[in-house]
């Protein structure tokens, strides 16, 4: 597996400057962010010159671009929101393998109409569900015209909570274009050890095929986000598991902060070098 972080993780505005600092961390990949070229994370456009020059920066620092972050609200409540995303999406999509990757990764939403990122109880909706199908078809179709993958994240937030909502997802849709980035400390709150490894170990065996990105961040004993390696997910167990599947994709780090960064980057290598199932 490639170490990788969010590029995002570090300030600067062009391309040049934080793949400088993701390569100075001790970082070989990045899941970009077109905020890092000065842009809006979802632009309304994006020349031809601004894509290369991300291209440019990876080669220069040897930091492969490993994804671009695509995320919006895929089933908020006002549909021209969900317009303008896929207008975006179209945009970012048609200039990403100039970038260097094929991956987009998505956010599957949420009705709250302020944060995608926030459960609501509508979530669980069949018309939620339907939005999403609808939502998805959209975002298909772009994949398909600028040949890219799309990465899906379980998320307890979003409407697609779960592997098997992911899973289901993905057979209701058909399409090899559906991606997942498996991130473990999205799959729980609170959970005792043994739980949250049947949890991950079933979330990695399910969806399997699928997996093309993994993430790395962790759960406070309480339940909050903090910085991998700080908290209570058994790492051994989940780098295990990717191991078991033959995974051979990057594991990218983020919910961090820069001066982390390095500190993060040692603690995922000696996991990598000691993951069990």
């Amino acid at each position: 597996m490639k170490l990788g972080i969010f590029a995002k993780t570090f300030e600067g505005t062009d391309p040049a400057t934080v793949l400088n600092a993701v390569a100075a961390a001790g970082y070989g990949a990045a899941q970009y962010n077109m905020a890092c070229s000065g842009l809006p994370s979802m632009p309304d456009a994006i020349s031809d010159a601004e894509a290369q020059a991300v291209a440019d920066a990876a080669d220069a620092t040897g930091v492969e671009i490993v994804a671009v972050s695509g995320t919006y609200n895929m089933i908020h409540p006002d549909r021209a929101v969900r317009e303008a995303g896929h207008r975006r999406l179209e945009v970012l999509a048609a200039q990403a393998r100039r970038m260097g990757t094929d991956l987009i990764t998505l956010c599957t939403g949420t009705r709250d109409a302020k944060d995608q990122w926030k459960e609501h109880p509508d979530n669980d909706t069949p018309e939620a569900w339907q939005d999403l199908l609808e939502a998805m078809r959209i975002a298909i179709t772009i994949a398909d015209r600028h040949d890219v993958t799309l990465g899906i994240e379980p998320e307890l937030a979003n409407v697609i909570n779960s592997a098997e909502k992911a899973a289901r997802l993905i057979a209701e849709m058909g399409s090899e274009r559906i991606r997942i980035v498996l991130d473990p400390a999205n799959l729980f709150e609170v959970a005792p050890v043994e739980e949250q490894r049947r949890i991950v170990s079933g979330a990695v065996d399910l969806m399997a095929d699928r997996i093309s990105m993994a993430h790395a961040k962790d759960r406070t004993p309480e339940g909050g986000f903090t910085t991998a390696g700080k908290g209570v997910l058994d790492y051994a167990h989940y780098l295990g598991c990717l191991k078991a599947i033959g995974f051979q994709g990057s594991l990218v780090t983020h919910g961090l902060s820069a001066g982390e960064a390095a500190g993060v980057a040692t603690f995922l290598t000696g996991a990598l070098a000691e993951g069990v199932r």
